[in-house]
């Protein structure tokens, strides 16, 4: 039995945060030093990977970091999830690489804002719920799109190369100003980027809690200025990091930038939904606890709005680093508070010292984040499971890899969309039956079918169509010809909706049409076992009693059909 809530009540469980009740549970000096050493491991992690998306967005490092400091503290602290950890994600990397070079960082900021609107409008509405209906093929595809990407976007840093001008962001002309570059190689570069990659990959095996992404940054950093490698850093590039953060505002806001930039912050806000969704659906399945779908969409709206105010980048829930989080033994949101926290710390103490961590060993990282984001044993899966599905997959890879992610997101949703509709009206099945009073004749069976029974006798005839399935505007043309095809109008035709588990307003009229046709013909129509939501549809279209005749159940009709029979 589902139990009855009550409207405050709804609403408390829907947007209380969860940092309150862990807190309304018990939080005591135990639970606050696991948080603490959890944040931190969590603070290691995200330190590297936060100022390599933000380059490889187009950004300087300090935005990265103020994107998690500023961002990561408001997921935490205002999220529905337990163990949510926020900041930049490699997912945004095309969408703000290209926003930026359009719109300018101004417009990004803009954008991030506005988004941060959308999420909270959207949390509020309590939409949360409808994000997780993107078709599987849509996700995996659009996932090893951004994988793609990201990994093409770091071949510059990979390799050393010097351009002969601004790396170009479409794909179509990336590769050529690559492969036109190619013969400035720089060596120490490669030797750099080839040992952070397997050195990371070498720790997570042999020593998965020592973090190899931070040690390879670390490590890179040392020797470049123990040895004044000729490698480009992120001071050659950037210059010094900031050593804290500050309020910026909003540069520039109209009414016409805001139009200009609608676009980038309905991707912003549509990814970032989604990307911080599935993190809570990994952390849910880690721990077995349930997040609140729309109380994380409101925290994340509300963490965007402040990480634009800050001059940061669009945030979401990351992955990888809330699935730290929880296997580092965090308790709740405090850990992500932490994780804020320590790395404002870092930044503070160790923002000179980053400007010598070359961007080699951070292309590095990126290359693994670009191999374990691409979900390679699932594409393949789709790829074989029908042609249908490759085709949603193939289309949402493509077009995330040369055209836009906007574009592979919303061609794979109508593709999906399809698909399903395709199916479900392929699902739909309709049986029939011809009853002489008194005595059965299986349709179509030894030529007792319709027309040997309207020889033997046309106004004694039952008909039973039976139809299984969701009778929607996908099937209505299947159905409607099959209609077509019933001969000469029976005395009584009764039609079984019981397995019948959804009827829309297109399948209503082509029901009106055939009975408005069996009316003209003289013949008396029994539905038999229509759900409620069905029966109110069929209401609408004059399609009640006393027109027709509504029974319960197929017997109540047949026996309805006998009776009235017996008595002309």
């Amino acid at each position: 039995m589902t139990p009855t809530v009550t409207p405050h009540a709804s609403f408390r469980d829907l947007f209380t945060p969860k940092l309150v009740t862990v807190l309304r549970e018990g939080y005591g000096l135990k639970d606050l030093r696991t948080d603490a050493v959890a944040g931190l491991t969590v603070a290691i992690v995200a330190l590297p990977l936060s100022m390599a998306i933000a380059i490889a967005s187009g950004a300087t490092p300090d935005k990265g970091l103020i994107t998690a400091i500023v961002g990561g503290f408001l997921i935490s602290a205002l999220g529905g999830s337990r163990f949510q950890i926020g900041g930049p994600a490699g997912a945004f990397i095309p969408l703000v690489a290209s926003t930026i070079a359009i719109h300018g960082y101004d417009g990004l900021v803009i954008a991030t804002f506005m988004a941060g609107i959308m999420l909270v409008a959207v949390g509020f509405l309590r939409l949360g719920t409808y994000i997780k209906y993107i078709p599987y093929p849509v996700t995996v595809g659009f996932t090893a799109g951004i994988a793609v990407i990201i990994f093409v976007s770091q071949i510059r840093d990979l390799l050393g190369l010097r351009l002969a001008g601004p790396e170009p962001a479409e794909m179509l002309h990336k590769l050529p100003a690559l492969w036109q570059a190619l013969p400035t190689v720089n060596p120490v570069a490669v030797v750099i980027a080839v040992a952070a990659i397997g050195g990371i990959l070498a720790l997570k095996r042999w020593r998965p809690a020592i973090p190899g992404m931070l040690v390879a940054v670390v490590l890179g950093g040392a020797a470049t200025a123990l040895f004044a490698l000729p490698v480009e850093t992120i001071g050659s590039r950037f210059g010094a990091l900031p050593t804290g953060i500050g309020f910026n505002g909003l540069p520039g806001l109209s009414i016409a930038r805001v139009r200009e930039l609608i676009v980038p912050a309905i991707a912003f806000a549509m990814l970032g939904g989604i990307e911080s969704l599935l993190s809570a659906v990994v952390a849910d399945g880690m721990t077995g606890r349930r997040h609140r779908s729309n109380c994380e969409l409101v925290a994340q709206g509300v963490a965007n709005i402040a990480s634009a105010l800050f001059g940061g980048l669009p945030v979401t829930g990351t992955i990888a680093r809330t699935a730290t989080n929880v296997r580092a033994g965090a308790r709740g949101p405090v850990a992500g508070i932490f994780h804020a926290v320590f790395l404002l710390v870092f930044l503070s103490l160790a923002g000179g010292l980053m400007s010598y961590v070359p961007l080699a060993a951070l292309a590095g990282v990126l290359a693994i984040v670009a191999w374990n984001m691409a979900e390679k044993r699932e594409f393949a899966v789709l790829l074989r499971a029908s042609p249908g599905d490759a085709l949603v997959l193939l289309a949402a890879f493509l077009l995330t890899v040369f055209v836009d992610l906007t574009a592979g997101i919303g061609v794979g949703i109508v593709l999906g969309s399809l698909l399903f509709m395709h199916r479900m009206a392929d699902a739909m099945a309709v049986d029939s039956k011809v009853r002489l009073f008194d005595e059965d004749v299986a349709d179509g069976a030894d030529g007792q079918g319709p027309a040997a029974a309207a020889a033997r006798g046309t106004d004694r005839r039952i008909v039973t169509y039976h139809l299984n399935g969701a009778f929607f505007f996908g099937a209505a043309a299947t159905v409607a010809s099959v209609f077509d095809r019933i001969g000469d109008p029976p005395a009584i035709f009764i039609l079984d909706m019981t397995d019948v588990p959804f009827l829309d307003t297109t399948g209503a009229n082509t029901l009106e049409s055939f009975v408005h046709k069996l009316e003209r013909a003289g013949t008396r129509v029994v539905i038999a076992g229509p759900r409620p939501a069905a029966q109110a549809t069929l209401a609408h279209f004059g399609i009640a009693e006393p027109r027709v005749t509504i029974a319960r159940t197929l017997e109540a009709a047949t026996s309805a059909a006998e009776a009235r029979l017996a008595f002309t």
